[in-house]
Protein backbone atom coordinates (compact mmCIF):
# COMPACT_ATOMS: atom_id res chain seq x y z
CA UNK A 1 0.00 0.00 0.00
CA UNK A 2 1.87 3.12 -1.09
CA UNK A 3 1.48 5.69 1.40
CA UNK A 4 0.22 3.47 4.07
CA UNK A 5 2.36 1.77 6.67
CA UNK A 6 3.38 -1.34 4.31
CA UNK A 7 4.38 -1.81 1.50
CA UNK A 8 2.15 -4.59 -0.31
CA UNK A 9 3.69 -7.73 -2.00
CA UNK A 10 3.22 -7.80 -6.01
CA UNK A 11 0.38 -9.70 -7.51
CA UNK A 12 0.82 -10.58 -11.13
CA UNK A 13 -2.86 -11.18 -12.73
CA UNK A 14 -2.76 -12.95 -15.96
CA UNK A 15 0.11 -14.14 -18.09
CA UNK A 16 0.06 -12.36 -21.61
CA UNK A 17 1.95 -9.25 -22.31
CA UNK A 18 -0.99 -7.05 -20.90
CA UNK A 19 -0.31 -8.65 -17.49
CA UNK A 20 -1.12 -6.71 -14.71
CA UNK A 21 0.91 -6.41 -11.61
CA UNK A 22 -0.69 -4.97 -8.80
CA UNK A 23 0.97 -3.79 -5.76
CA UNK A 24 4.53 -4.05 -4.81
CA UNK A 25 4.86 -0.06 -5.30
CA UNK A 26 4.28 -0.37 -8.98
CA UNK A 27 1.60 1.54 -10.69
CA UNK A 28 -1.94 2.39 -9.62
CA UNK A 29 -3.73 -0.70 -11.33
CA UNK A 30 -7.14 -0.69 -12.89
CA UNK A 31 -9.98 -2.89 -12.51
CA UNK A 32 -12.97 -1.62 -14.84
CA UNK A 33 -15.65 -2.28 -16.82
CA UNK A 34 -19.59 -2.48 -17.30
CA UNK A 35 -21.21 -4.01 -13.96
CA UNK A 36 -22.81 -7.19 -16.22
CA UNK A 37 -21.89 -8.66 -19.92
CA UNK A 38 -25.46 -7.11 -21.21
CA UNK A 39 -23.60 -7.79 -24.69
CA UNK A 40 -20.75 -9.05 -26.22
CA UNK A 41 -20.44 -5.93 -28.31
CA UNK A 42 -20.81 -4.00 -25.33
CA UNK A 43 -17.73 -5.30 -23.42
CA UNK A 44 -15.58 -5.58 -26.79
CA UNK A 45 -16.11 -1.32 -27.12
CA UNK A 46 -15.79 -0.53 -23.39
CA UNK A 47 -12.37 -2.63 -23.15
CA UNK A 48 -10.89 -1.40 -26.36
CA UNK A 49 -11.63 2.32 -24.53
CA UNK A 50 -10.27 1.17 -21.57
CA UNK A 51 -7.01 -0.04 -22.65
CA UNK A 52 -6.32 3.08 -24.60
CA UNK A 53 -7.01 5.25 -21.95
CA UNK A 54 -5.00 2.54 -19.33
CA UNK A 55 -2.30 2.37 -21.47
CA UNK A 56 -1.86 6.15 -22.41
CA UNK A 57 -1.14 6.30 -18.62
CA UNK A 58 0.69 3.61 -17.93
CA UNK A 59 -1.73 1.66 -15.77
CA UNK A 60 -2.42 -1.93 -15.08
CA UNK A 61 -6.08 -2.62 -16.49
CA UNK A 62 -7.52 -6.07 -15.69
CA UNK A 63 -11.09 -6.02 -17.36
CA UNK A 64 -14.06 -6.61 -14.89
CA UNK A 65 -17.79 -7.87 -15.91
CA UNK A 66 -19.76 -9.97 -14.01
CA UNK A 67 -21.19 -13.05 -16.89
CA UNK A 68 -23.72 -13.97 -13.45
CA UNK A 69 -25.17 -11.79 -10.85
CA UNK A 70 -26.88 -13.09 -8.31
CA UNK A 71 -27.66 -10.75 -6.20
CA UNK A 72 -30.20 -8.89 -7.35
CA UNK A 73 -32.87 -6.48 -5.30
CA UNK A 74 -35.80 -7.66 -7.21
CA UNK A 75 -36.78 -10.98 -8.86
CA UNK A 76 -37.01 -8.46 -11.97
CA UNK A 77 -33.43 -7.76 -11.72
CA UNK A 78 -30.99 -8.17 -14.63
CA UNK A 79 -28.71 -11.24 -13.77
CA UNK A 80 -26.77 -11.70 -17.23
CA UNK A 81 -26.89 -13.03 -20.45
CA UNK A 82 -26.53 -17.07 -19.42
CA UNK A 83 -23.08 -17.68 -18.36
CA UNK A 84 -22.27 -19.85 -21.15
CA UNK A 85 -22.57 -16.58 -23.73
CA UNK A 86 -21.51 -14.35 -20.62
CA UNK A 87 -18.61 -16.09 -19.96
CA UNK A 88 -17.71 -16.46 -24.10
CA UNK A 89 -17.85 -12.56 -24.43
CA UNK A 90 -15.28 -12.23 -21.76
CA UNK A 91 -13.41 -14.79 -23.35
CA UNK A 92 -12.86 -12.78 -26.58
CA UNK A 93 -12.28 -9.54 -24.78
CA UNK A 94 -9.12 -11.65 -23.56
CA UNK A 95 -8.23 -12.96 -26.56
CA UNK A 96 -8.33 -9.93 -28.65
CA UNK A 97 -7.25 -7.22 -26.27
CA UNK A 98 -4.93 -9.62 -24.39
CA UNK A 99 -5.83 -7.97 -21.32
CA UNK A 100 -6.68 -9.99 -18.01
CA UNK A 101 -10.14 -10.30 -16.66
CA UNK A 102 -11.96 -10.30 -13.18
CA UNK A 103 -15.28 -11.85 -12.60
CA UNK A 104 -18.04 -12.60 -9.79
CA UNK A 105 -18.33 -16.01 -8.76
CA UNK A 106 -21.00 -16.62 -5.96
CA UNK A 107 -20.96 -20.93 -5.23
CA UNK A 108 -18.28 -23.22 -5.28
CA UNK A 109 -19.65 -24.85 -8.66
CA UNK A 110 -19.26 -21.78 -10.64
CA UNK A 111 -15.56 -21.60 -9.74
CA UNK A 112 -13.61 -23.82 -12.43
CA UNK A 113 -15.71 -22.91 -15.19
CA UNK A 114 -15.49 -19.32 -14.27
CA UNK A 115 -11.85 -19.67 -13.43
CA UNK A 116 -11.21 -21.19 -17.44
CA UNK A 117 -11.62 -17.76 -18.20
CA UNK A 118 -11.02 -15.54 -15.63
CA UNK A 119 -7.54 -14.52 -14.45
CA UNK A 120 -8.92 -12.89 -10.83
CA UNK A 121 -11.60 -14.30 -9.40
CA UNK A 122 -13.96 -11.50 -6.96
CA UNK A 123 -15.60 -13.14 -3.94
CA UNK A 124 -18.88 -10.56 -3.64
CA UNK A 125 -19.05 -8.47 -0.32
CA UNK A 126 -22.26 -10.63 0.72
CA UNK A 127 -19.83 -13.36 0.55
CA UNK A 128 -16.55 -12.65 1.88
CA UNK A 129 -17.09 -15.31 5.06
CA UNK A 130 -18.03 -18.09 2.77
CA UNK A 131 -15.40 -20.35 3.73
CA UNK A 132 -15.90 -23.02 0.87
CA UNK A 133 -16.45 -20.47 -1.49
CA UNK A 134 -13.00 -18.99 -0.42
CA UNK A 135 -11.06 -22.03 -0.54
CA UNK A 136 -12.00 -23.08 -3.86
CA UNK A 137 -11.16 -19.66 -5.38
CA UNK A 138 -7.76 -20.34 -3.94
CA UNK A 139 -7.40 -23.46 -4.59
CA UNK A 140 -8.00 -22.42 -8.75
CA UNK A 141 -4.74 -21.72 -9.67
CA UNK A 142 -5.94 -18.00 -10.06
CA UNK A 143 -5.85 -14.91 -7.98
CA UNK A 144 -8.45 -14.03 -5.82
CA UNK A 145 -9.91 -10.76 -4.90
CA UNK A 146 -12.42 -10.45 -1.47
CA UNK A 147 -14.68 -7.47 -1.67
CA UNK A 148 -15.14 -6.79 2.56
CA UNK A 149 -18.69 -7.11 3.57
CA UNK A 150 -20.60 -4.17 4.62
CA UNK A 151 -21.18 -5.53 7.91
CA UNK A 152 -17.64 -6.38 8.49
CA UNK A 153 -14.99 -4.51 10.27
CA UNK A 154 -11.48 -4.03 8.44
CA UNK A 155 -9.70 -6.01 10.93
CA UNK A 156 -12.25 -9.02 10.09
CA UNK A 157 -10.40 -9.45 6.93
CA UNK A 158 -7.23 -11.10 8.55
CA UNK A 159 -9.33 -14.07 8.71
CA UNK A 160 -10.64 -14.09 5.38
CA UNK A 161 -6.83 -13.78 4.35
CA UNK A 162 -5.93 -16.34 6.13
CA UNK A 163 -8.54 -18.91 4.43
CA UNK A 164 -7.42 -17.91 1.65
CA UNK A 165 -3.39 -18.30 2.40
CA UNK A 166 -4.26 -21.80 3.75
CA UNK A 167 -5.66 -22.97 0.48
CA UNK A 168 -2.54 -22.00 -1.16
CA UNK A 169 -4.46 -18.61 -2.68
CA UNK A 170 -1.78 -17.52 -5.86
CA UNK A 171 -2.25 -14.07 -5.18
CA UNK A 172 -4.74 -11.84 -2.81
CA UNK A 173 -6.49 -8.52 -3.03
CA UNK A 174 -8.83 -6.50 -0.56
CA UNK A 175 -11.21 -4.73 -1.50
CA UNK A 176 -13.42 -1.93 0.16
CA UNK A 177 -16.59 -0.98 -0.95
CA UNK A 178 -18.24 0.98 1.98
CA UNK A 179 -19.92 -0.24 4.68
CA UNK A 180 -23.52 -0.41 6.10
CA UNK A 181 -24.63 2.52 7.57
CA UNK A 182 -28.92 2.32 9.18
CA UNK A 183 -30.68 1.39 6.30
CA UNK A 184 -30.49 2.34 2.61
CA UNK A 185 -27.08 3.53 2.94
CA UNK A 186 -23.00 2.74 3.15
CA UNK A 187 -20.02 4.79 4.46
CA UNK A 188 -16.46 4.66 3.81
CA UNK A 189 -14.10 4.63 6.72
CA UNK A 190 -10.46 5.95 4.97
CA UNK A 191 -8.97 4.03 7.94
CA UNK A 192 -10.10 0.78 6.99
CA UNK A 193 -7.88 0.85 3.66
CA UNK A 194 -4.90 1.24 6.08
CA UNK A 195 -5.88 -1.50 8.42
CA UNK A 196 -6.41 -4.15 5.64
CA UNK A 197 -3.13 -3.24 4.40
CA UNK A 198 -1.71 -4.58 7.58
CA UNK A 199 -2.18 -7.92 5.93
CA UNK A 200 0.59 -7.36 3.71
CA UNK A 201 -1.79 -8.09 0.61
CA UNK A 202 -3.09 -5.28 -1.90
CA UNK A 203 -5.87 -3.13 -0.93
CA UNK A 204 -8.51 -1.95 -3.86
CA UNK A 205 -10.85 0.93 -3.51
CA UNK A 206 -14.11 0.30 -4.85
CA UNK A 207 -15.09 3.74 -6.19
CA UNK A 208 -18.90 2.65 -7.51
CA UNK A 209 -20.06 0.11 -5.28
CA UNK A 210 -19.52 3.06 -2.51
CA UNK A 211 -21.59 5.32 -3.37
CA UNK A 212 -24.77 2.72 -3.29
CA UNK A 213 -27.70 3.41 -1.62
CA UNK A 214 -29.09 -0.07 -1.30
CA UNK A 215 -32.52 -1.00 -1.72
CA UNK A 216 -33.14 2.45 -2.39
CA UNK A 217 -34.43 2.25 -6.01
CA UNK A 218 -37.81 3.14 -7.57
CA UNK A 219 -40.15 1.30 -5.73
CA UNK A 220 -37.04 -0.73 -3.88
CA UNK A 221 -36.70 -3.09 -6.50
CA UNK A 222 -33.33 -1.50 -7.15
CA UNK A 223 -30.32 -0.15 -5.88
CA UNK A 224 -30.02 3.32 -6.02
CA UNK A 225 -26.40 5.05 -5.60
CA UNK A 226 -25.12 9.02 -6.14
CA UNK A 227 -22.01 8.94 -8.68
CA UNK A 228 -21.80 13.09 -7.32
CA UNK A 229 -18.96 11.30 -4.93
CA UNK A 230 -17.17 8.99 -7.41
CA UNK A 231 -14.43 11.49 -7.93
CA UNK A 232 -13.77 13.35 -4.65
CA UNK A 233 -13.56 9.91 -2.81
CA UNK A 234 -11.37 7.75 -5.35
CA UNK A 235 -9.16 10.98 -4.66
CA UNK A 236 -9.53 10.56 -0.70
CA UNK A 237 -8.57 6.78 -1.37
CA UNK A 238 -5.53 7.39 -3.73
CA UNK A 239 -3.70 9.73 -1.60
CA UNK A 240 -4.41 7.53 1.15
CA UNK A 241 -2.28 5.11 -0.37
CA UNK A 242 -4.29 1.85 -2.28
CA UNK A 243 -3.19 0.24 -5.20
CA UNK A 244 -5.55 -0.06 -7.13
CA UNK A 245 -9.37 1.10 -7.93
CA UNK A 246 -12.25 -0.46 -8.84
CA UNK A 247 -15.05 1.09 -10.75
CA UNK A 248 -18.10 0.13 -12.97
CA UNK A 249 -18.54 2.43 -16.22
CA UNK A 250 -20.83 1.67 -18.78
CA UNK A 251 -20.98 4.08 -22.38
CA UNK A 252 -24.78 5.15 -21.12
CA UNK A 253 -25.37 4.52 -17.39
CA UNK A 254 -29.30 5.83 -17.78
CA UNK A 255 -29.86 2.42 -20.01
CA UNK A 256 -27.36 0.30 -18.27
CA UNK A 257 -29.22 -3.00 -17.11
CA UNK A 258 -27.66 -2.93 -13.90
CA UNK A 259 -26.28 -0.45 -11.23
CA UNK A 260 -27.49 2.59 -13.54
CA UNK A 261 -26.99 4.48 -10.69
CA UNK A 262 -23.48 4.25 -9.94
CA UNK A 263 -21.76 3.26 -13.06
CA UNK A 264 -19.88 6.08 -14.17
CA UNK A 265 -19.90 7.28 -17.28
CA UNK A 266 -17.28 6.28 -20.33
CA UNK A 267 -16.86 9.53 -21.00
CA UNK A 268 -15.70 10.75 -17.60
CA UNK A 269 -12.77 7.79 -17.34
CA UNK A 270 -10.24 10.10 -18.80
CA UNK A 271 -10.39 12.83 -16.44
CA UNK A 272 -11.04 10.35 -13.16
CA UNK A 273 -7.67 8.71 -14.59
CA UNK A 274 -5.83 12.01 -14.60
CA UNK A 275 -7.31 13.13 -11.25
CA UNK A 276 -5.64 9.90 -9.89
CA UNK A 277 -2.58 9.77 -11.48
CA UNK A 278 -2.11 13.42 -10.37
CA UNK A 279 -2.51 12.59 -6.49
CA UNK A 280 -0.47 9.05 -7.00
CA UNK A 281 2.31 11.20 -8.08
CA UNK A 282 1.94 14.24 -5.58
CA UNK A 283 1.91 11.25 -3.23
CA UNK A 284 5.49 9.88 -4.08
CA UNK A 285 6.62 13.30 -4.14
CA UNK A 286 5.87 14.48 -0.63
CA UNK A 287 6.50 11.07 1.25
CA UNK A 288 10.81 10.39 1.90
CA UNK A 289 12.90 8.03 0.00
CA UNK A 290 14.25 5.05 1.79
CA UNK A 291 17.70 6.60 1.88
CA UNK A 292 15.81 9.94 3.67
CA UNK A 293 14.59 7.79 6.57
CA UNK A 294 17.38 5.91 6.99
CA UNK A 295 19.43 9.25 7.08
CA UNK A 296 16.32 10.61 9.57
Amino acid sequence: MNGGRILARAVTIGDGPRRAVIGGGGPLGVLAGPCVVESERLVMETCEQLVALCDARGLPLVFKSSYRKANRSSIKGYTGPGDAEGLAALARVKREFGVPIVTDVHAVDEVQRAAEVADLLQVPAFLSRQTDLLIACARSGRAVTVKKGQFLAPDDMKQVVAKLESAGAKGILLTERGATFGYHNLVVDMRSLVLMADTGWPVVYDVTHSLQLPGAGEGGESTGGDRRFARPLARAAVAVGVDAVFFETHPDPARALSDAATQLPLRDVPALLDELVAVRAALAGALPSSEQRERA
